[in-house]
């Protein structure tokens, strides 16, 4: 993060950013639906609509959330939208995170929130380099120049932290959304998903990816989350939400060409032949071998453990650190267990 003495606003407005990159954060609210029994959910996108909703709107086209009790509209959302902030402030019931931290940090600064769900099981944030100068593991930034975006800034001291070695051997500069200072020679290394295939075309066949994930970093991506009040009160729509998306992660699963068909449809900014390409990755991220056993959308309390640890000792945390309980729940996923293991 380019400012590490954040103010509670200033934090708010960054959560959503953690990896500097325009990803899938939603926030979703519960209205009553005009149906008797039926509850609309209304998603607002904290950025522009991407993959990172693929299973949603596999989900919203296919009925399955009908078929739960809830109604989805998803709304679009810009550099301005406060997703956090929106959820406690009780504008929308229930949110989507691009990273996991986010949460921990929001909590800490005393807003309360819990994750319930992650929808990817690996976040997805790597560090790119060519093989004329490859950087395969985190030894090899040793001299080198990385960029990253200013929110990424946290990370790769995670990074560096982890693995044992020290800030002031690694240059490290700001860097856009683009891949120019890879390409020019300027830096080593440039930061972003891997499954923005859109964005990563211009690296060609001599492309290295290194995983934040691989380098002992391990964060949750698109991350479900709810106020207190809401996991409290409003549990069985949450539940309902949930079972629906579960079913579209799993149908786009077993159809991915017919799943980006659908995304595309849905969003006709989106370019088809890069969401086909990327739709294996995406889809790699939301299953593996956890979901296997406990279903889509598990997580685990060690997990969010090592991650909690990883950002005290980096001195992340402004207000209390916050404990595995203060973060997560796994009641929603405990209620919806039946359903999420049937596609995990």
């Amino acid at each position: 993060m380019n400012d590490l003495k954040l103010n509670r606003r200033s934090l708010l407005a960054g959560m959503g950013a953690i990896g500097g990159l325009a990803t899938a954060q939603s926030l979703i609210s519960v209205f009553p639906a005009q149906a008797s029994d039926m509850k609309t959910v209304r998603m607002q996108l904290g950025w522009l609509a991407s993959n990172g909703i693929l299973g949603e709107v596999v989900a919203q086209s296919k009925g399955f959330y009908k078929e739960e009790g809830v109604e989805l509209e998803v709304i679009p959302g810009g550099p301005n939208v406060d997703g956090v902030g929106g959820v406690a402030a009780g504008q929308s019931t229930l949110g989507q995170t691009s990273s996991s931290p986010s949460v921990m940090l929001a909590r800490s600064a005393g807003i309360p929130i819990k994750a319930f769900a992650a929808g990817y099981q690996k976040h997805p944030f790597t560090y790119f380099s060519l093989e004329a100068d490859a950087i395969r593991e985190p030894k090899d930034m040793v001299g080198k120049t990385i960029a990253t975006q200013p929110t990424a800034y946290i990370l790769l001291r995670a990074l560096l932290a982890k693995n044992g070695i020290s800030e002031d051997d690694v240059t490290i500069v700001n860097m856009g959304s683009d891949m120019n200072q890879l390409m020019t020679g300027q830096a080593q290394a440039v930061t972003g998903w891997l499954t923005n295939a859109s964005a990563l075309k211009v690296l060609g066949d001599d492309r290295v990816d290194l995983m934040l994930w691989d380098t002992g970093i391990q964060l949750y991506a698109n991350v479900y989350f709810a106020t207190d009040d809401s996991l409290a009160n409003d549990a069985d729509t949450l539940a309902s939400f949930l079972r629906g998306s579960a079913r579209g992660w799993g149908y786009a699963r077993e159809n991915p060409e017919e799943a980006v068909d659908m995304l595309v449809a849905e969003y006709p900014n989106l370019d088809k032949p890069s969401e086909l390409a990327a739709v294996e990755g995406v889809i790699g991220f939301n299953f593996n071998d956890v979901t296997a056993k406990e279903g889509w959308g598990a997580m685990t309390k060690a997990n969010w453990q090592e991650q909690i640890e990883t950002y005290a000792s980096l001195d992340q945390f402004k207000g209390d650190v916050p404990t595995v309980d203060d973060v997560m729940t796994l009641a929603i996923l405990d209620a919806t267990a039946e359903t999420r293991k049937k596609v995990g």
